[in-house]
């Protein structure tokens, strides 16, 4: 079966080399019992992958099953994988089996792996290397024989640093590594992408399919395309279904994409110890890097003043308020702290008040998230969306920081 039929039986549009190279990969590792790690952002198709490994390996006739490890709660997902025995916790009533157990001969899919709770992980990499489990609540050992594909839209390596996700898991997942283009990195695929889907849905509501001029082209080949190939088929929907002309000029289609203003990033100036925007995953960690540097700022002031007070005679050197109206400089970097008033003599220090606001990772993370909720008039999965976390991870951190939704 060549790289096009493989494209038509799975519904996979596009021909960019990016796509093809990951398809390809996909293809050649079917036939084995390697573990592959698909890495891509929300929205690229990666679950497409996992069933196309499944259907051109042996195991193509034994049970596939996708596992949204996200959208499991933290304290269910153990007994949800690997089963439970009986009064094992409240709630269990009966023995169940888990994933591992019903799928056993088949394949697994573990779509957002890197959500997976430590102790889960543990579990996890127990299964890989000697295809052994215990239930929840059991001290037997049971065998299973699965291949497991994971997914991804995190950096898991930068996960193992954080101790987030372990090491020994990530490199025995990442054997075959797939990784999945975004669909801004694959412009030329755009366009047919969308002609696809406006085809199915004039199909389906029995409609003329709507056509893009010159400039309609321009606007949606040239959008980022944050939510990828899950963004451009709800666009292509609601064009379908609320655009009264058939042919959509740029203007109209302007008016169905959402405005995203990416120029407000930060940029990183180059040159020695320049670091790449490609280390920031999203907006939100470049916000936490400006609070680590205001806090270093903040640091060095604070030692400034207090080399000050230790040394008085340095005062008549250093840039700083004084006590005289008339004369009044700011020659330093403004911080959070109230100005240190010093007579001219530079003999006394009148005041000081340290008053530094709270620079507190959490406490920004705490307002970030009241933000996104109020901005989204508390709809968690767009809240989430906007933060660049799963909803599981937001539901988790209403609950940690009591915010009342």
């Amino acid at each position: 079966m060549d790289l096009q039929q493989i494209k038509n039986r799975f519904g996979i549009i596009g021909n960019s080399p990016a796509l093809n190279h990951a398809l390809n990969v996909a293809v050649q590792v079917a036939n084995t019992d390697l573990s592959v790690l698909i890495n891509g952002e929300s929205g690229v198709g990666k679950e497409i992958f996992s069933q196309v490994i499944h259907s051109l390996s042996a195991r193509k006739h034994n049970p596939f099953i996708a596992v949204n490890c996200g959208a499991i709660p933290e304290g269910t997902i153990d007994s949800e994988l690997f089963g439970h025995e009986k009064g094992s916790f409240t709630g269990a009533v009966d023995s169940r089996k888990g994933y591992f157990e019903t799928v056993n001969g088949g394949t697994i899919f573990l779509d957002e792996i890197g959500e997976l709770p430590l102790g889960t992980q543990a579990r996890l990499l127990r299964v890989l290397e000697a295809g052994e489990y215990i239930r929840v609540g059991s001290s037997k050992v049971q065998k299973t024989d699965v291949r497991v594909i994971a997914a991804t839209n995190k950096e898991l390596l930068e996960y193992t640093q954080t101790n987030k996700f372990r090491e020994d898991l990530y490199y025995r997942l990442n054997t075959v590594p797939i990784r999945v283009p975004a669909l801004r990195d694959r412009k030329e695929d755009i366009p047919l992408l969308f002609r696809k889907f406006v085809t199915d849905f004039a199909d389906r509501y029995k409609t003329t399919p709507v056509q893009l001029d010159d400039a309609a082209k321009d606007v949606l080949i040239n959008y980022p395309w944050p939510g990828n190939v899950r963004e451009l088929k709800n666009i292509a929907e609601q064009i379908s279904v609320l655009s009264t002309d058939k042919i959509i000029s740029g203007s109209v289609l302007k008016g169905f994409l959402p405005e995203h203003n990416y120029s407000r990033l930060p940029v990183l100036a180059g040159g020695a110890g320049a670091v790449s925007q490609t280390e920031f995953a999203n907006e939100r960690d470049i916000l936490y890097k400006l609070f680590f540097d205001m806090k270093k700022d903040v640091n060095e002031l604070k030692k400034m003043f207090f080399d000050l007070l230790q040394n008085p005679s340095m005062a008549q050197h250093a840039p700083m308020y004084t006590n005289d109206n008339s004369n009044r400089e700011l020659n330093s970097v403004p911080t959070s702290s109230q100005p240190v008033f010093i007579h001219h003599n530079g003999e006394a220090i009148q005041h000081h008040e340290d008053v530094e606001e709270s620079l507190s990772i959490v406490d920004k993370e705490k307002e970030l998230i009241i933000k996104a909720l109020k901005k989204h008039k508390g709809k968690r999965k767009d809240a989430s969306l906007d933060l660049g976390i799963s909803e599981r991870t937001l539901y988790r951190k209403l609950k940690e920081y009591d915010i009342e939704e």
